[in-house]
């Protein structure tokens, strides 16, 4: 069975449709797909909808979470939620925030590079957005329009990472609220690329392990951005703290360079997912987890 627990479709930051994100998913192979648009459930009946037979739906989320430092600097934490309650009233609020404080974020962002001559505008990005929630592949893919650079990745590298001078932060949630929220919304938390990006450096074991007792259910271990050390290491820390293990693409179609299916979950690991899950049903064949 092949499992992709993390992928984007143009609900959020990712090129595809909710639909054609299933049909690729399909084509790829796969047996069991999550949707987990950023800070959105809005991409979940349409992929509900264009779902084929045999084929399973992991409804999920991937949340802006934020972490302080012993010294007082947050740093964002991208965690997953699946299987949650969408009309959970912490929930919707929370999302309603965040897609509010991504916009304010995103066109912030934009008036400072328009402030240096560079040849994009607020209308561009909210039209590559389509009413999305804003997030930097829509800049990225504003700048590639306006010849600026070649690709998104280009971009990121260049103009919206956050050592740029353009960068600006958001707002997110704190993480173990985050964490809390989910759970009580019927939901099951793992924390996303944990080895990747500024997250690896407040994500220690030992905050693992403080996590794990607040709630926290898993770690994904295998993703693109890990190396081989770095997934060895979690998943020998998920399994001394008795969390999920999954693996996962996290495809945002033509925005990244990583097919859908990279990166798989084990069976086993998402049936003790699904367990734990008291928000929705997985959507699809009901024997297919065993």
């Amino acid at each position: 069975m092949r499992i992709d627990l993390h992928t984007h479709s143009d609900a959020s930051d990712g090129t595809d449709s909710p639909a054609e994100l299933i049909r690729i998913a399909a084509a790829a192979g796969l047996d069991v797909v999550a949707l987990t648009d950023h800070d959105t459930t809005g991409g979940w009946e349409e992929a509900a909808d264009a779902l084929p037979a045999g084929m399973t739906l992991i409804r999920g989320t991937e949340f802006s979470t934020g972490i302080l430092t012993p010294s007082g600097h947050r740093v964002s934490v991208h965690l997953l939620g699946y299987l949650f309650d969408p009309l959970d009233a912490e929930v919707v609020l929370d999302h309603q925030r965040l897609i509010a404080e991504r916009l304010h974020r995103g066109l912030a962002i934009v008036d400072l590079m328009a402030a240096d001559g560079i040849p994009i505008t607020r209308d561009q990005v909210l039209a590559f957005a389509a009413g999305a929630p804003v997030g930097r592949p829509h800049i990225g893919r504003a700048l590639v329009a306006a010849g600026v650079v070649s690709s998104v990745n280009e971009a990121f590298e260049h103009y919206l990472a956050g050592s740029s001078g353009y960068y600006v932060p958001k707002v997110d949630t704190d993480l173990t609220a985050a964490i809390r929220m989910i759970a009580a919304a019927g939901g099951v938390s793992v924390v996303a690329h944990s080895r990747s990006r500024s997250a690896a450096r407040v994500l220690t074991v030992d905050r693992l392990a403080e996590l794990a007792d607040l709630g926290l259910d898993g770690i994904e271990v295998d993703h693109p951005d890990h190396s081989a050390s770095a997934r060895m290491e979690l998943a020998g820390v998920a399994d001394d703290l008795g969390l999920i293990r999954t693996g996962s693409s996290d495809y945002h179609g033509t925005n990244k360079t990583i097919r859908i299916g990279a990166e798989t979950t084990a069976p086993d690991q998402l049936a003790q997912l699904v367990d734990r899950a008291t928000g929705i049903p997985v959507l699809g064949p009901s024997g297919i987890l065993g």
